[in-house]
C-alpha cells in the first residue's frame, strides 16, 4: 500500500514561476511588466471612452466595455503579484491566497469566454440582420449578455475551486506554474483526481466549445455575407476586421482549450506557461487594441477626448 505525506492545508504554496532562469529573468519581467501596463492602459482609455462619448452608447461597445473591465481585472488577479514576487526575491503564497487567486481567475475568465462569443453573435445580428439589430440587441438583451456571463463565470469558480483546494496535497508544495491555475494545483494532489477532472472537462466543453462554435458560426455567416457585398472597399475592409478578430479569439480559446481539454499525458509544464501567458496576459492587451482602438469610431472619440482636454487647459491657463 502506498502512504503519501500530506501537509497542512494552511501551509503556503510555492511558485516555480516564470521567471526562475537568471539569464533571461530580467529581460521576461522588463516585457511583461510593459504588457500589463499598456493593458491596463488601453483598457482603462476604452472604458473611459465609451462611458462618456455618446455616439459610442450602442450595444457593440457597451458590451466591449465589459470585455475591457473583465481584461483588467483578470490580468490583475495574476500579473501584479508576479511581478512583485520577482522585486522581493519570494515564490511563495499562502493556501488562502491561492484559493483566492483560483476563485477569481476562473470567475473572470469564464465570463469572457461566455461575453466573447454572445460579442460575435452581436456582430453577426449587426452585419447580417441590420434591420432588426435594435430589437434583438436592445438594452434589455446587452444586459442580459452581460448578466449572463458572469453567471456561467461565477458558476464554474463556485463550482470547481472548492473541489480543487479540498484535496490533500503532497509535502511539496512547489506550483511549477507562475499562477494558481487548477491543472497546475491539482499535480500537487495525494488523491484521485480522475472523477474531478471529468467534471473540469465538461464543464470546458459548456465554458470553450460552444462560446467558440458560436464564434465560429457567426464569423462565418458574416464572411458569406460580406463576400456577396458589391463594394470592393468594404469587402477588404470587414475580411480585414474579422481576421483580427479571429486571430485574437483563436489564441484564447485555442491556449485555454490546450489546457484544460488535452490530456494530461500530452501536456510539459514549461509547453502549460507558454500557453497560458497567451491566455492570461497576452489577451488583455490585444483585445483593446484589436477590437476597438484600431477603429475610426473609437479614434474619434479619442481626439475629441484630447480635444476637450486641451480646451480646459488653455481656459485654465487663460484663468490663472
Amino acid at each position: 500500500m502506498e502512504v503519501y505525506n500530506t501537509s497542512s492545508s494552511s501551509a503556503d504554496f510555492t511558485f516555480l514561476g516564470l521567471f526562475n532562469r537568471k539569464d533571461i529573468s530580467g529581460v521576461l519581467f522588463s516585457i511583461i511588466s510593459v504588457i500589463f501596463f499598456i493593458a491596463l492602459m488601453a483598457n482603462g482609455i476604452m472604458i473611459f471612452l465609451i462611458r462618456t462619448d455618446s455616439r459610442l452608447h450602442t450595444p457593440m461597445y457597451f458590451l466591449l466595455s465589459h470585455l475591457s473591465f473583465i481584461d483588467m481585472m483578470y490580468i490583475s488577479t495574476i500579473v501584479p503579484k508576479m511581478l512583485v514576487d520577482y522585486l522581493l526575491g519570494q515564490r511563495t503564497i499562502s493556501f488562502m491566497g491561492c484559493t483566492a487567486q483560483h476563485f477569481l481567475y476562473l470567475t473572470l475568465v469564464g465570463a469572457e469566454f461566455f461575453l466573447l462569443g454572445l460579442m460575435a453573435y452581436d456582430r453577426y445580428v449587426a452585419i447580417c440582420n441590420p434591420l432588426r439589430y435594435p430589437v434583438l440587441m436592445s438594452r434589455r438583451v446587452c444586459w442580459m449578455i452581460i448578466a449572463g456571463s458572469w453567471f456561467g463565470g461565477s458558476l464554474d469558480g463556485f463550482l470547481l475551486t472548492p473541489i480543487t483546494m479540498s484535496f490533500p496535497f503532497c509535502n511539496s508544495r512547489e506550483i511549477n506554474h507562475f499562477f494558481c491555475e487548477a491543472p497546475a494545483v491539482l499535480r500537487l494532489a495525494c488523491a484521485d483526481t480522475v472523477l474531478y477532472e471529468t467534471v473540469m472537462y465538461v464543464c470546458c466543453v459548456l465554458m470553450l466549445l460552444i462560446p467558440f462554435s458560436v464564434v465560429i458560426a457567426s464569423y462565418a455567416r458574416i464572411l458569406t455575407t460580406v463576400h456577396h457585398m458589391s463594394s470592393v472597399e468594404g469587402r477588404k475592409k470587414a475580411f480585414a476586421t474579422c481576421s483580427s478578430h479571429m486571430t485574437v479569439v483563436t489564441l484564447f480559446y485555442g491556449a485555454a482549450m490546450y489546457t484544460y481539454m488535452l490530456p494530461h499525458s500530452y501536456h510539459r509544464p514549461a509547453q502549460d506557461k507558454v500557453f497560458s501567458v497567451f491566455y492570461t496576459i497576452l489577451t488583455p492587451m490585444l483585445n483593446p487594441l484589436i477590437y476597438s482602438l484600431r477603429n475610426k469610431d473609437v479614434t474619434g472619440a479619442l481626439k475629441r477626448a484630447l480635444g476637450r482636454f486641451k480646451g480646459t487647459q488653455r481656459v485654465s491657463g487663460e484663468v490663472f
